[in-house]
């Protein structure tokens, strides 16, 4: 007989197959709904539609999306193990070098920006893959000096993925006149490929790590597939940068970028939609990462059998990561149901999802603090996840749209200073002793950038009017 967590695994394994045969259906209807109402088509006196473009840079960016992701999640759940356990770290240690990642995230995080805007995205990409890799190699040795290298150099690449891929997208599917439409389907498809990837890669890296008694097993499988994306970003991605980017005077008068940082500074402060935007990547983006620290011993203290019998760990991870695939497919079926298909609707449609996408999970963490049952913690864990899913294709969107390609990367990066600062002080206080406080405390910075988002963002994009550079080539 299957216990609770299997069970609940194979119920939420159905429903996202469910789920996708009602996306693939509404997908099929919209494509078909397009190509008889098309104004460009050849007969209507129009000219070819870039079908063939759409699905090539959807292909090349979704095969790099799932390669680094998938380095990236194989790293993920024997990072602590690893220190703590075989290189029997103290636990204070280990919240250093935790620490120390995130402070290397949160101090190059604006320079990151910078500097792919102006030399270039894909070159970026390409330092990714280097950086992660002397991550990877940093690991295997224990020893402290040598660890710490290694978090500075895993915060600078965590910085790299989480803002230059994603900029590198927008401006390629600019450059080729994409509508904004197709282009939150190529952000759901790739929340979508992410679940599958990391849900492989955990099952993966436990597989490693019981075939070899190591948890070193999983950085090595991870550094072979950094070298795999080096490879394929240098044959199929063209370059693209931000504005006057490329140019090499700028670089050489001011190395650390900062009259641009102070430029997009201004821009920011002088947008109150930017700094929405910015605002719920803080309170959105610090709430997940809190919460990867988090679920275990807050399930772990609702469960009446623990320590008696373990949790599967593995059963539950799976099920959070299936629960973000059908946050992603959700998001994807509500963009193809949704009325109208111009840029401004679009916005304003992203604008409604940001908002509740806030409130929902501030909500599922409010219920996880509020129960005490064990189920009830782990079914609003698995609300939690779903936003996830929805977030990220949400998100990239109305960065996407609303900030220009001259400093789209550079503002991405930017917004993830205070997330870094948020992460790093809560870390510091001691979230395990207090992680109920800290749960609260997201709770209510989720409502409060729900309520901020329906203010600031959803009633502007209504009125707004988007500059000519996100409709055309970058």
């Amino acid at each position: 007989m299957l216990g609770f967590y299997e069970l609940q695994l194979v119920i939420l394994i159905s429903a996202c197959l469910l789920f996708l045969l009602v996306e693939r259906h509404v997908s099929t209807r919209k494509r078909m709904t397009a190509k008889d109402h098309d104004p460009d088509r050849l007969e209507n006196g129009g000219s070819i539609t870039p079908v063939n473009a759409l699905a090539t840079l959807t292909r090349r960016y979704l095969v790099v999306y799932a390669i680094v992701m998938g380095a990236d999640w194989l790293q993920g759940p024997y990072v602590y193990s690893l220190y703590h356990e075989q290189y029997q770290l103290p636990e204070r240690m280990v919240a250093v070098l935790f620490v120390t990642g995130f402070m290397s995230a949160g101090l190059t995080a604006p320079l990151v920006g910078v500097w792919a805007d102006q030399h270039g995205r894909k070159k970026l990409c390409l330092v990714f893959c280097f950086t992660y890799l002397f991550t990877c190699f940093c690991v295997t040795i224990p020893y402290l000096p040598i660890l710490l290298l290694g978090r500075v150099a895993g915060g600078i690449s965590t910085s790299i993925l989480f803002s230059v891929f994603e900029s590198w997208l927008v401006s390629a599917a600019n450059s080729l006149t994409i509508p904004s439409s197709d282009l939150s389907t190529i952000f759901g498809r790739a929340t979508l490929v992410n679940g599958f990837v990391a849900t492989a890669a955990g099952v993966v890296s436990n597989q490693l790590v019981s075939w070899t008694n190591s948890f070193v097993s999983p950085f090595v499988a991870s550094a072979a597939l950094l070298v795999l994306a080096y490879i394929v970003i240098k044959a199929s991605w063209t370059e693209n940068f931000g504005g006057s980017g490329g140019a090499t005077t700028v670089g050489g008068s001011d190395p650390l970028q900062l009259k641009r940082l102070a430029q997009a500074w201004r821009i920011v402060r002088a947008d109150p939609m930017l700094l929405v935007i910015g605002l719920t990547q803080t309170c959105f983006e610090g709430s997940m990462y809190l919460f990867v620290f988090l679920w275990v011993p807050s399930l772990q203290a609702a469960s009446p059998t623990f320590p008696a019998i373990p949790l599967p760990l593995g059963y539950i991870f799976s099920s959070f990561m299936i629960s973000m695939m059908l946050g992603s497919i959700l998001y994807t079926v509500i963009c193809s149901w949704a009325p109208g298909s111009s840029n401004d609707s679009s916005l304003t449609i992203h604008a409604k999802l940001s908002s509740i996408v806030c409130a929902v999970s501030g909500l599922a963490l409010a219920v996880s603090v509020r129960s005490p049952e064990e189920s009830t913690r782990f079914w609003a864990f698995c609300a939690f996840e779903a936003c996830v899913g929805a977030y990220y294709p949400v998100q990239g969107m109305l960065r996407g749209t609303l900030i220009a390609n001259e400093h789209r990367a550079t503002l991405s990066a930017l917004f993830r200073v205070p997330l870094n600062v948020f992460v790093v002080v809560s870390l510091l206080t001691g979230v395990s002793s207090a992680r109920h406080a800290v749960l609260l405390v997201s709770s209510l910075m989720l409502s409060f950038s729900a309520v901020m988002t329906a203010l600031f963002l959803v009633g502007r994009t209504e009125d707004v009017v988007l500059p000519e550079q996100n409709h055309r080539p970058a």
